[in-house]
């Protein structure tokens, strides 16, 4: 279950508020202006969303780097949504910046479902065989022209070597919440596998319960792909480590058919994300603190064997 973050998450965060989503709508798009508006809950750390009416919604993005995901999900996603076999928000319409809002903006689709709980599925097995098949498909789309890591999707889909600082500087920051020698033990061991040296794929490079959505217990949707990039599909192992489940992850790896050292990578890109949001989101953002202790446990539960 998501939950709004307690406070202002980062330095340079841009406030948003019902008035200002109005604003830009009416302004911009009068043709979904007098709708309803209201701020939709949620963990996310990028983006504010705002549901207009029934039928649609507003991201904003929190950060001025946030810009270059909404440009990139407005020229990427309406290519790829054909050739997924679950449901992708494809932008409606582009919003401008404005002297009250300095950054560009999206309108998408309101999807039905609800936010899945991958700690908890009902159909756990099925959930992880569907994200899996899921995953395959993004996987054959062809790359010519796609956009390779960066900043703009948090350089997810680099290899590991790339991360070793910024993840053993989390590991010492967080030296009061988590086990960090069996964290640092663990790091050393799973970033040492065989870097990815084949034909980068399309990655989502954000898999995680909070981007997916379920409707009477299937997994329907995925949402929310500023992570976006072609890179090494190690990093959409993700979500193997949100599930609990011992028969569901393995579901999940066959489907895939995932050999040893792309999983140990995509073990140690659990580790990497979930370090690194621990100590920045300790104080502001419960939803994405209990994600990182929920993929930090599992991890550390694989060693321990």
């Amino acid at each position: 279950m998501s939950a709004e973050p307690t406070g202002q998450m980062h330095p340079d965060e841009i406030p948003t508020s019902v008035d200002l989503a109005r604003r830009l709508l009416d302004d911009q798009f009068p043709q979904w202006s007098g709708l309803s508006i209201e701020r939709v809950t949620s963990g996310g750390t990028v983006n504010a969303i705002y549901r207009v009416g029934d039928d649609v919604y507003a991201r904003l993005p929190l950060r001025q780097a946030g810009a270059s995901q909404i440009h990139k999900e407005h020229q990427w996603l309406p290519r790829l949504a054909p050739h997924l076999p679950l449901a992708v928000p494809a932008p409606l319409a582009l919003g401008q910046p404005t002297d009250d809002y300095p950054v560009a903006w999206a309108i998408y689709p309101w999807l039905p479902g609800e936010i899945a709980t991958l700690d908890a599925p009902p159909n756990p097995t099925e959930v992880a065989r569907s994200l899996a098949t899921f995953i395959r498909a993004l996987q054959s789309i062809d790359t010519t022209g796609a956009p390779v890591p960066s900043a703009h999707n948090y350089g997810r889909g680099v290899p590991l070597a790339t991360r070793d600082q910024a993840t053993r500087n989390a590991i010492a920051q967080s030296e009061t919440l988590v086990d960090t020698a069996a964290v640092e033990a663990a790091w050393t061991a799973d970033s040492h596998a065989p870097t990815y040296e084949g034909t980068p794929v399309w990655i989502h490079g954000d898999l995680k319960s909070d981007n997916l959505l379920t409707l009477d217990g299937r997994l329907t949707a995925v949402i929310d792909w500023g992570a976006l990039a072609i890179g090494d599909p190690a990093v959409d192992l993700l979500p193997a480590w949100e599930l609990p489940d011992p028969q569901a992850r393995t579901t999940f790896r066959t489907t895939l058919e995932v050999d040893d050292p792309t999983w140990t990578r995509g073990r140690a890109w659990a580790l990497s994300v979930a370090i690194i949001a621990l100590p920045y989101y300790i104080d502001t953002n419960p939803t994405m603190v209990s994600y990182a202790r929920t993929l930090l446990d599992h991890v550390l539960a694989d060693h321990a064997g």
